[in-house]
Order: structure tokens, then C-alpha cells, then sequence
């Protein structure tokens, strides 16, 4: 009783669209869930998302969840989650995505779940990192270790959206660096973002983690958009 006058008070409003949920719809309403642009890469291993890699880095696997589109419900959900602090997007996403990953052979194998990195001065300036609960949520559905210390950005530099185009696909690799011991060689990482557009974080990131000797990496991301 007492959670239903808080909700009277304080009505919960969906990410997408700002409807007020009804009783049984946690974060995103039903009409925004069906409507969702999900990107199904998944069900495809050499998706476009996959082939950005190729002559780049080598990559198991690559699949973002959803299609990003400028004004669209995805921009609007993600914005939410980065922008507005609303963390509970990144659990409910992770544990929606998780569902269709979770009888992947590939994610049998797969010893880390690592996100990109905050530099130290925009993790406190911003208070948390975007993906850490879409991590924890993947993390605790597929039975796999998350893990923020291994993958570090040791620079800190301006947000990717405030970066022209031609920039962002020169990120330095001195950006990132790696933490590890003996216990993480021949493992097999995945990186985890919010919305993959050029590739280049999430390569350099990948080229950090591939000096662990043995390493292998996946990519999975909460979004694509595709210049």
C-alpha cells in the first residue's frame, strides 16, 4: 500500500516516450517496448557492426542491442541513463539483452565483462559510470565476472559527442591502458558501451586489452549508430 501512494505522489513515467506506467511496466512502457528499434545482430555473426572491425582488430563477436536514430526513443533512453543519472535503464536493458545472449554458444566462453572506462575526473564529476549496470545486469544473467579494474583511461578528454567525426577515429592509443596479472591471460574479454557510431573508443580500448597475452575480445553495446 505504502509503494502504491508513493507511486500516487511521485508517478513513474517511461524512458521513452514519458507516459506515466502502469502497474505492471518497470522503466519502458509497452507501447515503447514494442516499438524499439532492436538491431537482431545477434542472430547474425558477420552483422555490420562485426565487419566495422575488419583490418582494425580481430573480434569473436560484435552485437549492439538496439539502433540508434537522432530524436528517436533510443537517443531519448540513453540520454535518460547518461545525462539524468536514471541507472535503473542500464538494469532493465542489460536483463532484456541478456535473454537473447544467454543461449549463445559464444558467451560459454566469454571470462570478463569489461566497460569502457570514465577517466577518474568525469566518474566524479558524473558519479557513476553509464554502463556499469547494463555490465552488472549481463554480469549477473550469463554468470560472468564483471570487471572495472582491469581496462583503465589513464587521459582525460572531451566527451565523444562534442568531438567532430574526423577526430573521434583518431583517439589515441595512449588513451587506455591495462591492469592485469597472470590470472587474466588467455581470457576472453567483452567490452561493454552505451552507443558504438565509429568504433574508434571501442577499438582502442580492444587494442589495450589485446596486449594481455592470449587475450580474445567481444563487443556488445546498448546501441549502433551508424554514420
Amino acid at each position: 500500500m505504502f509503494h502504491d501512494f508513493l507511486n500516487l505522489l511521485f508517478p513513474k513515467v517511461c524512458a521513452g516516450c514519458k507516459a506515466f506506467l502502469l502497474k505492471n511496466e518497470e522503466v519502458i512502457c509497452t507501447v515503447c517496448r514494442h516499438e524499439i528499434p532492436l538491431s537482431q545482430f545477434h542472430l547474425n555473426t558477420e552483422n555490420i557492426a562485426f565487419k566495422m572491425f575488419y583490418g582494425r582488430i580481430p573480434v569473436e563477436f560484435v552485437s549492439p542491442m538496439l539502433l540508434f536514430h537522432k530524436k528517436g526513443i533510443v537517443q531519448e533512453i540513453i540520454h535518460s541513463l547518461k545525462y539524468r543519472g536514471h541507472q535503473e535503464i542500464g538494469t532493465f536493458l542489460g536483463n532484456w539483452y541478456a535473454t537473447d545472449l544467454i543461449d549463445l554458444p559464444i558467451f560459454k566462453e566469454i571470462d570478463f565483462i569489461i566497460p569502457v572506462p570514465l577517466h577518474r575526473k568525469r566518474l566524479k564529476s558524473r558519479g557513476f559510470n553509464q554502463v556499469a549496470t547494463f555490465g552488472t545486469a549481463l554480469s549477473d544473467n550469463l554468470k560472468i565476472e564483471f570487471n572495472d579494474g582491469i581496462l583503465l583511461r589513464k587521459m582525460y578528454s572531451k566527451t565523444q559527442s562534442q568531438k567532430k567525426f574526423d577526430d573521434r577515429i583518431q583517439v589515441q592509443e595512449t588513451v587506455f591502458e591495462v591492469n592485469f596479472d597472470e590470472s587474466q591471460h588467455n581470457k576472453h574479454f567483452l567490452l561493454i558501451d552505451d552507443v558504438m557510431t565509429t568504433g574508434s573508443t571501442l577499438e582502442q580500448c580492444a587494442r589495450a586489452l589485446l596486449k594481455i597475452p592470449g587475450a580474445k575480445i567481444s563487443i556488445v553495446t546498448m546501441a549502433f549508430s551508424h554514420l
